[in-house]
């Protein structure tokens, strides 16, 4: 079978495994049920590496028109999936970490409801159908219904708890977010197509690209409001709030799958349609571009480590980290240059399996103590000894150790970015890294004092009603296993971090994923050789930059951000468990309140934020 015929198979199969498992799944045992969901996401994800393997060249962008819709003269109204290497690169990483989702569940999550043994796996195939066609869409309308058909499912598995007070407002934030999101993408793609008549991604970029001379008010407009949709999924400040809600009450699987790609996909949404869509002389200049995205990532970044750090609730820790690695994602994205994509690239990739990891191993910690709050768990994860090893691992991979993915894709970041930003790559890197690594100090090795949580933690709870949402501390949580807290830890749940963390060490190691990287990114830049091959048919090679590498500054840099995050872990477990944060926090606290109407309030001003940062 040709790359071609199989594009359309990597979203189909999982849709398909998902409506059989809802037709059938009152009737099979829970057993049968998870056994077919793994089946799909596994074939899913064979499809994909074998779709990313047979590409010709890393250059290659195999395309399928759905129904034989090809265009003629440069015009068509089909539905066409684009198959390159960064495409085809997510849905593998994708599909690879669905598959880690269900094994991680596989017959220890209790999932309600009752009697619906499909429900559950059938919705993260949904999900994984959903973030696939994004990856694959080569046109706007198509790339927005899979990005909402994700998100849609997204809000479901958030709230899948439902018997649960927290689950459903969590969810609800989630969905009131996401969905003015969606709402301002969908109004950008009408301007997009009352300009151009056109929805396919190069039909509008080749339409805009026709009338050069700089964008007019309604291009401008058109580009605000369809990144905004898509810096809401990569949760970019200030539309990042419903984050943390979210991973507060979504079941362990469905984080490890938010921060794992969701988030991620967001990135890749914006970098797909601007150098599709932008980038030519009738879009958005780079400058303007550049400064958006450099704005926006900057200010991500710094908030969100801080956050992390501020957290004790080691659910919320984790999504501000996500929080923070996305706005380096976004500094690497604004140098605009293949260099910096590909590097963008291998830190996502590696990230992926590391905070997929991260949040595997506090699920065990909240199945087998039914709690993530980090003072209550002092010093009771010495009974989970490689659990520990595991979660120390992860936060040194976070920090950017050498020789970790995370480490690679960091170093060359930085040198594209060069400046100011390898300083704030460094300082965000470690803070993540160390307030991660703080949380396992004192949860598994028993570090620092405990006086004073006792007191603190009371004040808080008398001021519950005062205190922003960010003060919530994970404690007297429900397990999410069958039967309540696990007395001993199932070898599955052990092994699925294991392997996400080797898979993250292989990024950094493997010489070929690094070369087949830049090169992808060298194609995924080249806006003309994009258009050439989905309206006309014609392969063309695009300049060629260095693939990423190891250097020696990479390396000293990450070196030194792993030793300050170590620093900092220390300095920070030698303050009382429970104290009363910094006062100069509290209006940061303050401003993650919890209440929708001030999440609403801020996704305008982000949207204005972005309009006055473009123009």
């Amino acid at each position: 079978m040709s790359v071609d015929r199989m594009l359309p198979l990597i979203v189909a199969v999982p849709l398909f495994g998902a409506a059989l498992l809802v037709g059938a799944g009152r009737r099979l045992p829970r057993s049968a049920a998870e056994v077919l969901g793994c089946l799909f996401a596994a074939a899913t994800a064979a499809l994909a590496l074998a779709a990313a393997a047979g590409t010709p060249s890393s250059t290659a962008r195999p395309l399928e028109w759905l129904g034989g819709w090809r265009p003629h003269g440069g015009a068509g109204v089909g539905i066409v999936l684009v198959g390159d290497r960064i495409g085809l690169g997510l849905t593998t990483l994708v599909s690879l970490l669905v598959v880690a989702a269900l094994a991680y569940a596989w017959r220890y999550f209790d999932e309600p409801p009752r009697r619906h043994a499909g429900s559950f796996p059938a919705l993260v195939l949904l999900f994984q159908a959903g973030m696939c066609g994004f990856a694959l869409a080569g046109d706007l309308f198509n790339a927005f219904v899979f990005f909402e058909l994700m998100g849609v499912v997204a809000y479901a598995l958030t709230g899948y708890r439902v018997e649960e007070a927290r689950a459903v407002q969590g969810a609800l934030v989630f969905g009131v977010v996401n969905s003015l999101g969606a709402y301002t993408t969908l109004f950008g793609i009408a301007l997009l197509y009352a300009r151009t008549g056109e929805l396919g991604l190069a039909q509008i970029g080749s339409a805009l690209d026709a009338h050069p001379g700089g964008p007019d008010a309604l291009v401008i407009a058109a580009f605000v409001l369809v990144a905004t949709g898509l810096l809401v999924k990569a949760a970019a400040v200030p539309f990042h709030f419903w984050l943390a809600d979210a991973h507060a009450v979504a079941p362990t699987p469905v984080r490890m799958l938010l921060s794992g790609v969701m988030v991620e996909l967001g990135v890749y949404g914006i970098a797909r349609v601007y150098w599709t869509v932008f980038a030519g002389p009738g879009g958005i200049p780079a400058p303007d571009a550049q400064r958006a995205l450099l704005a926006l990532g900057t200010l991500t970044a710094v908030l969100g480590a801080v956050m992390c750090g501020l957290q004790r609730h080691l659910k919320r820790l984790l999504a501000y980290s996500t929080v923070a690695h996305t706005g380096l994602f976004l500094i690497g994205l604004a140098v605009l240059t293949p260099e910096g994509l590909g590097g963008v690239a291998l830190y996502v990739l590696a990230h992926a399996g590391v905070k997929a990891a991260l949040f595997a191993c506090v699920g065990i910690l909240l199945d087998r103590f039914g709690s993530v709050d980090e003072p209550e768990l002092h010093g009771k994860g010495r009974e989970l000894p490689w659990v520990g090893v595991l979660f120390g691992i992860g936060g040194l991979a976070l920090a950017g150790l050498p020789p970790f993915g995370t480490a690679l894709g960091k170093a060359v970041t930085e040198e594209a970015a060069g400046g100011w930003a390898t300083a704030l790559f460094v300082v965000v890197s470690a803070a993540t890294g160390g307030a991660v690594l703080r949380a396992g100090a004192r949860v598994f090795l028993g570090l620092g004092p405990v006086a004073g949580s006792r007191a603190a933690t009371s004040r808080q709870g008398d001021a519950a009603d005062d205190e922003a949402a960010e003060e919530t501390t994970g404690k007297a949580e429900e397990p999410e296993t069958r039967g309540g807290r696990l007395t001993r830890v199932p070898g599955s749940m052990l092994a699925v971090p294991a392997v996400l963390l080797a898979g993250a060490l292989a990024v950094g190691l493997v010489p070929g994923l690094r070369t087949g990287t830049g090169h992808a990114a060298d194609a995924f830049t080249d806006q003309a050789g994009y258009l050439a091959a989905v309206l006309h048919g014609r392969a063309t090679e695009p300049a060629s930059t260095p693939p990423p590498h190891w250097s020696t500054a990479g390396v000293l840099w990450d070196l030194l951000a792993t030793a300050l995050a170590v620093g900092l872990a220390l300095l920070a477990v030698r303050r009382p468990l429970g104290a009363e944060p910094a006062r100069w926090t509290t209006p940061l606290r303050r401003l993650h309140s919890g209440h929708v109407g001030d999440y609403v309030a801020w996704f305008l001003a982000g949207v204005t934020l972005l309009g006055v940062l473009v123009v």
